[in-house]
C-alpha cells in the first residue's frame, strides 16, 4: 500500500506539469534567453508547483507523523510563495533571501530544530549555544540556494535532488527514522515525475519554486537525525550534498580570486565548465548525476566505516573534488595548484638505488 502511495505521487507530478505549464504562460511566469542561460527560446518555469503540489498529495495521503511536521510544512508554503513570485516578477535578491529567512525560521525558531552541540572523534563536546539556530539557519538558507545555484541545464537540479533525497531515504532506513525515510521518498517519487517533462530537451523548467522548494526540503530532512550527533555523522549529510556544496564553495572561491561581488552572476558553475570542455547537453547532465552518485555511495561507506576508515574517505573525496576542479578549471584555467605538484614530482627510479 505504501508503494502504491509513492506511485500516486509519481503520476500526480506526470499529470499536473502540463497544468502548470499551461498556468506559467497565463501568469507571465516564463524564462527569456540571454547569455548567461543555455536555452534559445522562452520557457515556462514554474514547473516545481507540480512538484509541490504532489508532495501536498503525498502527505495528505500517508499523513507521516514527525515532531517537526507542521513546522515543515508551513516553511514549504513560505517557500514556494517566494519561489512563484520570483517566477513571475523576478523580485529582488534581498526580498528573495528574506522568504528563506523566514522559512528557516519556521523550522528552527517555531518548531525547535536546531544542532546544539557535536561529539568530537578523539574526544570533547562543542556546545554552540546561543549560535545553535544562526547556525543550523545558515544551513538551511545555504543549501536552499546551492540547489538553486545548480539548476542551469534541462533535468540538473532535479536529478541531482532526486538521488540526495533518495540517498537521504536510504540513510533513514538505515537508522530507523520512518518520518524522515517517508518524506524523502515523497519529495523524491514526486520531482523524478516532474523530470519526464525537465530533462533535456526540457518543455518546462522547474524555476526558484522547484529549486528553492528542493533546497528547502533536502536541507532540513538532511539534518533530521544528524542533529546533536558525532562529528562524523554529521559530516554525512555535506556528504551527500557534494555536487551542489562543491560548485557553490568554489563559485565563492572564484569569484574572490577574480575579485568579483560574491553575489555576480557568472557563466563558469561546474555544468558550465563541462560544457565548454566539449560535453553535450545531455552528458553533462548525466556526468553531474553520476557525481551525485558517487557522493551518495561514499555518504553510506562513510557511516559504515571506522573514525580511520570516515577520514580516509573523506581524504580521497577532497582531493578528487580538487582535481576535477583544476581540470575543467572552475576557479579559473591557470589556477592548477595539485596538478602542478602531482606533475613536479618525480618518480623514483629503484634501480639506480
Amino acid at each position: 500500500m505504501f508503494y502504491l502511495n509513492l506511485a500516486i505521487c509519481f503520476f500526480a507530478a506526470i499529470l499536473l506539469t502540463p497544468l502548470v505549464k499551461k498556468l506559467a504562460f497565463i501568469i507571465g511566469a516564463t524564462d527569456k534567453p540571454n547569455q548567461r542561460k543555455v536555452h534559445s527560446r522562452i520557457m515556462p518555469r514554474l514547473g516545481g508547483l507540480a512538484v509541490f503540489l504532489s508532495f501536498i498529495i503525498g502527505i495528505l495521503i500517508l499523513k507521516p507523523v514527525g515532531e517537526y511536521h507542521l513546522p515543515i510544512v508551513i516553511g514549504s508554503i513560505i517557500i514556494i510563495c517566494t519561489g512563484i513570485l520570483d517566477d513571475v516578477k523576478e523580485i529582488s535578491p534581498k526580498l528573495k533571501l528574506a522568504g528563506q529567512v523566514a522559512a528557516a525560521a519556521v523550522i528552527v525558531i517555531y518548531g525547535g530544530l536546531k544542532v546544539e552541540f557535536i561529539n568530537l572523534p578523539f574526544g570533547g563536546t562543542i556546545n554552540f549555544g546561543f549560535l545553535s539556530i544562526p547556525l543550523t539557519m545558515i544551513w538551511i538558507i545555504g543549501i536552499t540556494n546551492a540547489i538553486n545555484l545548480i539548476d542551469g541545464l534541462d533535468g540538473l537540479a532535479g536529478g541531482v535532488s532526486s538521488i540526495a533525497l533518495f540517498t537521504i531515504a536510504g540513510m533513514s532506513v538505515v537508522m530507523a527514522n520512518g518520518y524522515v525515510t517517508v518524506m524523502a521518498l515523497i519529495v523524491a517519487v514526486s520531482t523524478v515525475g516532474f523530470l519526464f517533462y525537465n530533462f533535456h530537451p526540457a518543455k518546462i523548467f522547474m524555476g526558484d519554486t522547484g529549486a528553492l522548494f528542493l533546497g528547502y526540503m533536502i536541507s532540513v530532512l538532511s539534518l533530521l537525525g544528524y542533529k546533536n550527533v558525532t562529528f562524523i555523522s554529521l559530516v554525512i549529510p555535506v556528504i551527500i550534498l557534494g555536487v551542489p556544496i562543491s560548485d557553490t564553495f568554489f563559485a565563492i572561491i572564484r569569484r574572490v580570486v577574480n575579485k568579483q561581488p560574491i553575489s555576480a552572476p557568472d557563466k563558469s558553475h561546474l555544468h558550465h565548465c563541462l560544457l565548454r570542455a566539449g560535453f553535450t547537453h545531455r552528458q553533462t547532465v548525466l556526468l553531474i548525476y553520476a557525481m551525485a552518485a558517487v557522493f551518495g555511495l561514499s555518504a553510506f561507506i562513510f557511516s559504515q566505516s571506522t573514525v580511520w576508515g570516515s577520514l580516509i574517505v573523506i581524504l580521497v573525496l577532497l582531493v578528487s573534488i580538487e582535481i576535477i576542479v583544476e581540470k575543467i578549471g572552475l576557479v579559473r584555467e591557470d589556477y592548477k595548484p595539485l596538478l602542478k605538484l602531482m606533475k613536479g614530482l618525480k618518480p623514483i627510479n629503484l634501480r639506480n638505488r
